[in-house]
């Protein structure tokens, strides 16, 4: 509960000019309170002096416009430790449909809450790069999720998605499948992955005039390092090395371990795959946050996290932490594609309905 003497740092309004103003003085009344089901029972109103827009202290709330706020860090919790979205309705006694739209919410402010932690900075050191290959709708439909992890620290810093098409071992009526869905569907874009690394070296090379990039020999990251503006030394290491402590890309063989552990819509056999990439994309930026800010690094208990390693928060926090706040997109530069999974935008081919995040007070 907010105490009695919080003023609101700046106005919600994103068409007003004091949106911008955080922690400045600007000008905004009182305007009494109003009671609700839930605790806190007494909610606080103000009213913008500039633009007349009345607000109230649960505008600034990760809870806003949610008729059970109580689930949010449990939702965060489980969602971190290899439950699927059904078991966590059950164990929270609520309907799926509510822990979907828990999640939505949980990403979209994760992704805010890593902007504002990390702020883009320069890597400190090497980079390695690599692709997670998991699959949404049905194994017809494979997709990369392409992360970057400063090796120094084990920061992990951003991650983009790439829609693949269905290879490997198949039977006939496998092949004959994939063959009516493309038809039906369209053929997925070949040069996907590579566009996938070009935004996420854009993104966490901003600002760098040299660096070393680490990865796996997959052909289609070779020409975005080449195009690249800043200098690159491309070190490459096998796949079929043997991913122990002594292998260069350590880091993110272990992050991607991590990922499969802790989500369930990424294990190996399962029956809680992702059934749209968005919220794929989603529990990812979940996932983010939580190894970076609330994990140590290590097995050892009580050790400092990457983000303490990379030298961005001083301390481990916690989930309450993480959520005590809302994070207002208009404050922010979201990166493509990231701006993309805020908005909801990322399609499913499968799905003749994919619904956008469009709603206009609740984020």
């Amino acid at each position: 509960m907010r105490p009695e003497s919080w003023q609101p740092p700046f106005c919600p309004n994103p068409n007003c000019r004091h949106h911008t103003a955080v922690g400045g003085v600007w000008p905004f009344k009182r305007s009494g309170a109003y009671r609700r089901q839930t605790a806190p029972y007494r909610i606080r109103r103000f009213q913008c002096r500039e633009c007349r827009r009345c607000f109230s202290t649960q505008t600034f709330s990760v809870t806003y416009w949610m008729k059970k706020p109580g689930i949010l860090p449990e939702v965060f919790r489980q969602t971190t430790s290899c439950a699927a979205h059904r078991q966590i309705a059950h164990n929270l006694g609520v309907a799926p449909d509510t822990v979907d739209r828990a999640v939505g919410r949980l990403g979209r402010h994760c992704l805010l809450a890593h902007l504002a932690v990390w702020g883009q900075k320069p890597p400190c050191g090497a980079v390695a790069i690599d692709g997670l290959e998991t699959f949404e709708w049905s194994q017809f439909f494979p997709f990369h999720a392409n992360v970057a992890v400063e090796v120094e620290s084990g920061f992990f810093s951003f991650f983009t998605d790439s829609e693949l098409r269905r290879r490997g071992r198949m039977t006939d009526w496998q092949r004959r499948r994939r063959q009516e869905l493309e038809d039906q569907l369209g053929r997925p874009d070949p040069r996907a992955v590579v566009r996938g690394i070009s935004e996420l070296l854009g993104v966490v090379l901003a600002g760098v005039d040299a660096v070393v990039i680490r990865s796996d020999d997959h052909p289609a990251y070779r020409g975005p390092i080449r195009r690249s503006t800043c200098h690159i030394r491309h070190e490459v290491t096998s796949s079929k090395r043997r991913r122990d402590g002594d292998n260069a890309l350590f880091e993110v063989n272990l992050l991607d371990l991590w990922i499969r552990h802790g989500s369930a819509n990424h294990k190996r056999e399962t029956i809680a795959w992702s059934k749209r990439r968005q919220r794929a994309m989603e529990r990812l930026a979940i996932v983010l946050v939580d190894r970076n800010y609330l994990r140590s690094r290590w097995k050892k208990r009580g050790g400092p996290t990457p983000g303490m390693l990379r030298g961005v928060i001083d301390r481990k926090l916690s989930v309450e932490e993480v959520l005590a706040a809302r994070r207002f997109p208009d404050q922010f530069n979201l990166p493509c594609p990231w701006d993309r999974y805020y908005r909801g935008a990322v399609e499913t081919q499968a799905l003749s309905v994919n619904r956008r995040h469009v709603l206009k007070y609740a984020f």
